[in-house]
């Protein structure tokens, strides 16, 4: 007899549960499906099917939300009789449903189950809340008194490691302060701080919005929140916020409701509205209670921006009160709380000054500034997103309208809620909180204190720089005194701007400079200094002959612990491993430049790395400010491997006639930052030129051909090697470029003919070259899953944002109708366009890439 896990979700019916590995992502082949008992073995979902039931076969189960699974070693007989449907747990609740399914006998003849054990009635989820004396609240410690001054101290303190307004959360606030507070006479004002260090509240939940299906049934819930904040306000006692870590969001609007609002200096300490990143609003009153504390044009900027504001800028404009040291936060606020309620201290705002008067105060001054914020905006979006839009209407509207204020605010955030670009954004988010952990167990990486950069030009110093502001010291070794010299400039010059902006104190840019030990070939001390390092990254040319002798070299003066990491854009890491002595511990981690800026980072295992070194590259990428991405060992990985037929594409299109502005402004108007015009230039021509070339002979086959890469080859050997060189496609003369004649005529005499193309099929052609590729990264397991797809074509390359990724675009747009665009540009230019397997096979079934 076969032993068949299964779960009960709805009543007595039995439920098959599969695992799905992230080897293949596909259904492990009958009649077993093991799921993998290795530190890299998740499983990429569950799934549960009904065998049978009052519905019969395949009846619907509904979802919960997905997240990794974690190690298990099990085996599950095969069922290939069932509709499947997805179901998303996080390690944790996957533990807990691994041990609560209910274990049923079945016939191995009929396949007829035989409960052994009653159902489970529950998923799995984590152990229902209990209130007790010690804890009466969830997301909140109990609420303290201080005998003497009669304030009352709520502390947040959500079961997660951060704070985050979810309705649950908010549903248990209400009845805190009905119970507690509201009908309390003895309480003469209320402070709200955190019982996490460095945490106030860092949004709302997004993910209880996303679940939302009808996004107008938001409105009633952001409803009984104003009213929350209302009543608050209606008990008449002063209300003081004390903020320790980041006031995002959700967490700030709470804050702006209270009268008084002290932060601590901590370096983690921020506050902002960046609802506008996730093609939101603020909503719980953000549009309307902002501007009246910090003045319009302040106002404006932190929500059109979203941008952090730190605390000493936050004293500046008034959004807070007072700044202290974390230590006196809570007993400032409790003294700070008494003394607005016996009236020895007034809440006051910051005064304007006269010209600010003039223009916020009146409307004819008030229309000057959404002149100059409408301009602005369309600048930064190109119009492709709307919650800029509708922020600045909602403040206009509270302006005009103050009793309807917060009813438009919230009517005009559910609709935002339901439009695809926020959808998209929030895929963003959501695949960014996803990359920030890697699957290979917390015990996996080593500890890193001491990591080597070979190589000081723009990456190896980008890479030193972002290294040593998180407290790692660096060695930063090139040839000699003047090259590691140019690496140590680009770093304090960059430093020194921080400083001058005040966006780093005096302490930390010194910390930052003793972090970095220069070295060159003729130092005396380089290889012992290199015998500490638990790490090293290679930043030099891209020349395979020239890495495998900085392994040697490597290897021979550093520890058997030591990770190498090679920073190449294109070439297999395993060509590189080969005749390594330690070829386990070599890696690629594939930066992109400029280094500081860029957030994307590409981790390379070949076949042979160990775990060990994919954890450590991944938490010193995370550690560095990073999203990382794990991609296979493949020329050109993932981005570049993309950017190849992209590339291709462009030089096609020059050849047809298209001008270089009309490129440009081509792909802007589609949603990209730049034109790849623009981009081959600030990447470097050469760069360009080197992975185009690469990829053309490589494994990519027609996917390569269509173009001239020859195009950009011949630009290297003039001296135009983009924005570094001052000269590329485009002239560079400080912040203006331009096309001078002799680019003019190099672009003219290389095309063969005007084809007279419209916009719409320029953009067609590039993107869909670009996306085809992206789907055969996923076809090929280059890519896990379609998240990590589009996290690193929006963070490598700047796809769209607003349509999120190369797989949420083709969702929106539907594959079915994208394939027929391919087959006719097939039928037009050639076999290039054809689209890959993947791509007909979704079309064929109407699939999409990601589940709503």
């Amino acid at each position: 007899m076969d032993r068949q896990p299964f779960l009960d979700l709805q009543s007595e019916f039995p439920f098959v549960v599969r695992f799905w590995t992230s080897s293949s992502q596909k259904a492990l082949p009958s009649p077993k499906r093991k799921m993998l008992a290795s530190r890299r073995a998740f499983a990429h979902s569950i799934v549960v099917t009904r065998r049978v039931g009052p519905h019969g076969a395949g009846s619907s189960v509904g979802r919960l939300p997905v997240g990794r699974v974690g190690t298990a070693s099990s085996w599950f007989p095969g069922d290939r009789d069932c509709t499947v449907a997805t179901i998303t747990m996080t390690t944790h609740t996957a533990k807990r449903f691994l041990s609560k399914a209910t274990a049923v006998s079945s016939d191995p003849s009929t396949g007829t189950p035989t409960q052994s054990t009653p159902p489970i009635k529950e998923t799995g989820s984590s152990k229902p809340f209990v209130s007790t004396t010690e804890r009466k609240y969830e997301f909140f410690t109990n609420v303290e008194i201080t005998p003497r001054e009669h304030v009352a101290i709520v502390r947040f303190d959500c079961p997660k490691s951060v704070n985050s307004i979810s309705f649950a959360m908010a549903e248990e606030a209400k009845k805190l302060w009905k119970d507690e507070i509201a009908s309390n006479s003895d309480v003469k004002a209320v402070v709200f701080s955190s019982a996490k260090p460095d945490m106030f509240i860092a949004g709302a939940d997004i993910f209880d919005i996303k679940a939302v299906e009808n996004k107008h049934d938001l409105i009633p819930f952001i409803a009984d929140g104003v009213k929350f904040f209302q009543d608050m306000r209606g008990k008449g006692v002063p209300l003081v916020a004390a903020i320790d870590g980041p006031a995002l969001g959700g967490g700030l609007e709470w804050a702006l409701w209270c009268d008084y609002r002290i932060c601590t200096d901590s370096s983690k300490t921020k506050m902002g509205l960046p609802e506008v990143k996730l093609g939101l609003l603020p909503g719980f009153g953000g549009t309307q209670n902002l501007h009246p504390v910090v003045g319009l044009q302040n106002a404006m900027d932190m929500m059109l921006t979203g941008k952090d504001i730190r605390p000493h800028q936050a004293k500046k404009m008034g959004l807070v009160d007072l700044v202290v040291a974390q230590a006196s936060l809570e007993r400032v606020a409790i003294d700070s709380a008494a003394a607005l309620a016996n009236g020895s201290l007034k809440a006051k705002r910051k005064s304007k000054s006269m010209f600010n008067k003039i223009l916020e105060d009146n409307s004819i001054g008030r229309n000057v500034i959404w002149n100059q914020i409408d301009k602005m905006v369309q600048k930064n979006t190109n119009g492709k997103y709307p919650a800029p839009y509708a922020i600045i209407d909602c403040v206009k509207f509270g302006l005009d309208n103050p009793s309807q204020k917060y009813q438009h605010e919230r009517e005009e955030f559910a609709k935002l809620a339901a439009t695809p670009e926020s959808e998209a954004l929030i895929g963003i988010f959501d695949g960014m909180t996803q990359m920030k952990k890697h699957s290979f167990g917390a015990d996996a990486a080593i500890p890193v204190k001491t990591v080597a950069v070979m190589g000081a030009g723009l990456m190896g110093a980008g890479i030193a720089q972002v290294t040593a502001e998180k407290g790692i010291k660096v060695l930063l070794k090139d040839r000699n005194d003047e090259a590691v010299g140019r690496g140590q400039s680009y770093m304090t010059e960059n430093w020194s701007k921080k400083l001058k902006r005040k966006r780093m104190t005096q302490y930390q840019y010194n910390l930052n400079t003793s972090n970095v030990t220069a070295l060159t070939d003729d130092s005396p001390t380089w290889q012992r200094h290199f015998g500490n390092a638990d790490m090293v990254i290679e930043a030099v040319f891209e020349d395979l002959d020239l890495k495998r002798k900085i392994v040697a070299n490597v290897e021979s003066v550093t520890k058997d612990h030591c990770i190498f990491a090679t920073n190449t854009s294109a070439i297999p890491i395993a060509d590189i491993a080969q005749g390594a002595s330690r070829p386990e511990n070599i890696i690629g981690m594939h930066y992109f430049s400029p280094v500081p800026s860029m957030p994307l980072l590409e981790i390379i295992p070949h076949t042979g790395t160990s775990d060990t070194a994919t954890a450590t590259a991944f938490e010193i990428g995370s550690k560095q400010g990073k999203t990382c991405i794990v991609v296979k060992d493949v020329p050109g990985f993932y981005v570049n491997r993309c950017l190849g037929p992209y590339l291709v594409e462009v030089s096609a299109l020059v050849r047809d006639g298209v001008p270089l502005e009309a490129l440009d402004k081509s792909l802007k108007n589609f949603g990209m930052p730049v034109g790849p015009i623009t981009l081959a230039d600030e990447v470097g021509i050469d760069v360009s030129s080197h992975v185009a070339k690469f990829l053309s002979n490589a494994d990519l086959g027609v996917r390569m051909e269509g173009g001239d890469v020859s195009l950009m080859e011949q630009m290297i050997g003039k001296g135009w090697l983009g924005k570094k060189s001052g000269q590329g496609f485009y002239t560079y003369k400080g912040k203006k470029k331009t096309i001078n004649e002799e680019v003019q005529k190099y672009v003219k005499d290389f095309a063969t003919r005007d084809l007279k193309l419209d916009e719409k099929e320029i953009q067609d052609r590039i993107v869909s070259r670009f996306v085809n590729e992206a789907a055969k990264c996923l076809e090929d397991e280059i890519i896990e899953n379609p998240v990590v797809g589009d996290i690193g074509l929006v963070f490598g390359t700047g796809f769209a944002p607003f349509r999120g990724g190369p797989f949420r675009y083709l969702d929106q747009v539907g594959v079915a109708s994208y394939v027929d665009r391919m087959n006719t540009f097939t039928d037009k230019y050639g076999p290039q366009f054809e689209p890959c397997q993947l791509l007909k096979d979704y079309a064929a079934t109407d699939k999409k890439f990601h589940k709503r």
